[in-house]
């Protein structure tokens, strides 16, 4: 088929086309390169059935013939990483909610496929788990800018089912659970990359508030297994699938372990969440999923442990820091 990625040169985007390209698929991305790169696709760079086409979603010129031109379309694009959204509110909405309503707008005039990414963050702070697709979302002020994202991704949510039950739009929806491997980035948040970085530079491993808060991590390669499957299957066409891993771990004890898994001398440090973010801000004690659903419907579980994603993104980024 041919395949249009919305944000194809970012983290997940590149490898979800590497995989579609293995499997014979002409690819075309989408990409504004503003948090992806040209260089997470340089292996690519001689495949005669992969195109990058650097624009923005928010521009109906550019986007309209790409979808009206493919089979179905990956709706990845978006803006993401916490300190993203406490930097940069405007571009966060703006992209998250007019660029996903653009995208299904020209889905439904070309009647195609759709699978829209969303998040976790939608859940908020419902400490509760494992979470559950009809789970209650607790979600604080809209005084505190954190929870703008998982607002935006909500009404993206909204909008795709809406989509869906009014014109007959196949769309799935899919919310991300803490997805992690090469080639991810940490400029924005994201705490492994940072982790990792920090311990192979020597330099000290910092947590954000008592580092008591819990996580499951998500090798890339599961989660565009489970994005492919999903999309492949009739049954999840207008439902909610949690894509994740269930081995919850703390950050205080991630911390630990990528100091082990380094043999880094650096030390581990606090700061609080005021210190790192402004003052007011909020996170979530706990973030697990329930993946039943996804498991029922396509037989998805994850097959890499947190040890071996974390081997992973070091065996990465030792090539990027130089480390031996």
């Amino acid at each position: 088929m041919k395949i249009l990625i919305t944000g194809g040169a970012g983290f997940i985007g590149s490898h979800l086309t590497s995989e579609l390209l293995a499997q014979g698929h002409e690819v075309h991305i989408i990409d504004n390169l503003s948090t992806g790169s040209q260089e997470n696709l340089d292996s690519h760079h001689s495949n005669s059935r992969l195109w990058l086409h650097e624009g923005d979603i928010l521009d109906d010129a550019v986007l309209e013939p790409l979808i009206r031109d493919c089979d179905e379309v990956y709706h990845l694009a978006a803006a993401v990483g916490v300190r993203l959204i406490l930097e940069k509110p405007v571009e966060t909405i703006m992209t998250n909610v007019r660029g996903t309503e653009n995208v299904l707008e020209l889905a439904r005039k070309y009647s195609r496929k759709v699978l829209i990414a969303s998040t976790s963050e939608v859940y908020g702070k419902n400490k509760n788990g494992p979470l559950r697709e009809d789970d209650d979302r607790v979600l604080g002020s809209v005084m505190k800018q954190r929870w703008a994202y998982a607002n935006t991704k909500t009404l993206d949510e909204f909008l795709a089912l809406a989509y869906h039950r009014e014109w007959g739009l196949p769309v799935v929806i899919v919310r991300l659970f803490n997805t992690v491997g090469p080639r991810q980035i940490g400029h924005y948040g994201m705490v492994i990359p940072n982790f990792v970085g920090a311990a192979l530079e020597g330099e000290p491993i910092v947590i954000y508030g008592s580092g008591r808060q819990s996580r499951c991590f998500s090798h890339v390669h599961d989660v565009v297994r489970g994005l492919m499957s999903l999309m492949a299957h009739p049954g999840a066409v207008g439902e909610i699938f949690n894509v994740g891993n269930k081995e919850e771990t703390t950050i205080e004890n991630l911390a630990r372990r990528v100091k082990e898994l380094t043999g880094s001398s650096s030390p581990i440090s606090y700061i609080s969440y005021e210190e790192a973010y402004g003052p007011g801000f909020e996170d979530m004690e706990r973030r697990v999923p329930d993946l039943t659903k996804i498991r029922n419907l396509v037989g998805y579980q994850s097959r890499k442990s947190l040890d071996e994603i974390l081997a992973s993104v070091i065996e990465h980024c030792r090539g990027k820091v130089g480390v031996k």
